[in-house]
């Protein structure tokens, strides 16, 4: 039985991604930062063997299989500098030789500021997660490990994609289940402490309520990780399809609310004018010059 059905394509198989945009708060250096975070879902085709985008008629049919990308990208200021930051997730939306349906296959991240950058990825291979890194601090520079992978673990990065109904676990109004956890690659930067596995506790709630957004308000659910040593993460997701992540915080200080929400092929919109588009996202055109 395919993982998704005929209902998810005919929302996401029409070759348009799914891009929103939120008011982002971000914990550094002991406080608060303002910021704006973008996620992008999109479905694409997908090499196993060279764990990209597989462009049409390059890769043997065996090889090729589908994904549901998410790309977040989350800007937010620390003093006179600020971080760009984006992270690439790659959920398996069908089983292929060793990579289960329902689990992220990729997930990669960069991180850049005024003191330098760092990169960081890791794929699944049949011996468990094939990781590397690179950055610019003394003592992570060049880092290459292969990371055992626990039966029905999940990594942090697929938190988003489980809260909107599309990896696993799969939960019922009021269930709630512990699974093996790993904590996110932008936690590994950010804390210089490599993710170990733990344990996090899923749950999702049994009764709808509702939230007003800067989108709108709406009927919603509640999905909830209370992660082992670390924090509890809620992810406030519309109700009616496609469940869109309308608010997510973290007991940390993190939170990123709903700005605005459409579905577009952004990557044609490249040439001069179409930076009008932004308007449809909340957003606005980078200044022409800093003041």
């Amino acid at each position: 039985m395919p993982y998704v059905d005929e209902k998810f394509w005919a929302q996401w198989g029409d070759g348009l991604a799914e891009v929103s945009s939120y008011d982002l708060t971000y914990p550094r250096y002991g406080s608060p930062r303002a910021g704006i975070a973008v996620a992008i879902y999109v479905t694409e085709s997908f090499s196993l063997a060279a764990r990209v985008k597989a462009d049409p008629g390059k890769h043997q049919p065996g090889d090729v299989f589908p994904v549901m990308k998410l790309n977040l990208v989350e800007d937010f200021q620390t003093g006179i500098y600020d971080y760009n930051e984006q992270t690439s997730s790659f959920l398996a939306l069908a089983a292929i030789a060793h990579q289960p349906a329902g689990h992220l296959t990729k997930v990669s991240f960069s991180s850049q500021e005024w003191c330098g950058h760092s990169w960081a990825q890791w794929i699944v291979q049949p011996a468990g997660l094939q990781y590397v890194g690179h950055s610019y601090f003394d003592g992570e520079a060049d880092r290459s490990a292969q990371v055992p992978l626990l039966a029905g673990g999940i990594a942090e990065e697929q938190l988003m994609f489980w809260a909107r109904g599309m990896a696993e676990p799969k939960l019922k109004p009021g269930e709630e289940r512990a699974v093996p956890f790993r904590r996110s690659l932008q936690f590994e930067r950010h804390s210089h402490h490599d993710a170990k596995w733990s344990t996090a506790r899923l749950s999702r709630a049994a009764l709808p309520a509702r939230l007003a957004v800067p989108a709108g308000e709406f009927e919603v659910e509640i999905w909830r990780a209370e992660l082992q040593d670390g924090p509890t993460r809620n992810f406030t997701v519309e109700r009616a399809a496609p469940h869109r992540i309308l608010e997510w915080s973290s007991s940390d200080g993190e939170r990123a609310v709903l700005v605005k929400s459409d579905r577009l092929k952004y990557w044609e919109m490249n040439k001069p004018g179409g930076e009008s588009a932004l308007s449809r996202l909340g957003l606005l055109r980078r200044a022409p010059r800093t003041p």
